[in-house]
């Protein structure tokens, strides 16, 4: 499994959150649920994110925007909005109190159009375990990917079939977000170059690609640098130069990091023993897997389970 594929194993859209919402101005969407990752498309019209830590992002039609939780923010049509008399929208499907319903904003309607309105697809998404922890420390508080006319079109044409059938009709719409999800994400860590992190560069590098996901398939396995070069079918010290110029760091050490990130997970998502995790990320044996975890996080791997439980 790659490591995209990986990390976000741990978040999908099972009874999303989801609206076809239909808005004029004035109005606001006050997103309160605490999601990992809440996705904004605009089909029509637009307005402007609002997030806690004050950065505005404006997004319009073709935009669609991933805003990483947990804290809450809002849409608006203009920022000026909240601070004036306006139609306000909540949502708030994911805490304890919370009561949605059938998972639609009040008031809002699949088939109401108005001129001039605003038109949004927006899923939240929930997140099981800790892998997922990772992805978002890849992501900034909010990304923006563009989108041609004829991918909104499909994306709202498809979203409308799923909400006429009673039958099926939630998993239909978590799993288109859940595609949606994946393919914004995949191409805003293609345009974000440089600045996306390691692994995914290194998956789009002909030489590197196949030791990754070599290493990300097995990673019990007894790697080291010259199984790692001829699984990419270069010389020991091409492959080293290479990975760690684009990279950021040499071979062995991205393999402890991504062990010891693994190890992390099953530690406080499973009830595995140590000796079965230290087997599962690729040590010999509890000893040395645990002085290697103690060495790059501090605490020991109990420690570690104790305060994550």
């Amino acid at each position: 499994m790659d490591p995209l594929s990986s990390l976000l194993s741990g978040i999908r859209a099972e009874g999303s959150v989801v609206s076809h919402a239909v808005l004029s101005a004035p109005w606001t969407i006050r997103f309160a649920d605490g999601a990992p990752l809440t996705m904004v498309t605009v089909l029509r019209g637009g307005g402007t994110l609002l997030l806690a830590d004050g950065t505005e992002r404006a997004i319009t039609v073709g935009d669609t925007a991933v805003v990483r939780g947990p804290e809450p923010f809002h849409l608006a049509d203009e920022p000026a909005t909240v601070q004036l008399p306006h139609v306000e929208y909540e949502i708030n499907c994911f805490t304890a109190d919370a009561s949605c319903g059938d998972h639609e904003l009040t008031g809002i309607h699949w088939d109401t159009d108005p001129v001039g309105a605003t038109a949004l697809i927006v899923g939240a998404y929930r997140a099981w375990g800790h892998t997922h922890e990772r992805l978002l420390r890849a992501l900034p508080s909010v990304l923006v990917v563009s989108e041609d006319a004829e991918v909104c079109a499909w994306l709202e044409s498809s979203a409308a079939d799923a909400a006429r059938y009673s039958a099926g009709s939630q998993a239909l719409m978590d799993r288109l977000l859940d595609w949606a999800l994946v393919c914004t994400l995949r191409t805003w860590f293609d345009q974000a170059g440089a600045d996306a992190p390691s692994w995914y560069r290194g998956l789009a590098d002909p030489v590197l690609a196949p030791a990754l996901h070599a290493f990300h398939g097995r990673p019990s396995d007894t790697w080291t640098v010259a199984s790692l070069a001829a699984q990419a079918g270069v010389s020991r010290a091409l492959f080293a130069k290479r990975f760690t110029h684009l990279m950021g760091r040499p071979p062995l050490a991205y393999l402890t990091e991504c062990r010891m990130d693994d190890a992390e997970t099953l530690l406080a998502d499973t009830e595995l023993s140590i000796a079965q995790i230290a087997k599962t990320v690729g040590y010999a044996d509890a000893f040395g897997f645990s002085a290697a975890f103690k060495r790059h996080k501090g605490v020991s791997p109990s420690t570690f389970r104790a305060g994550a439980a």
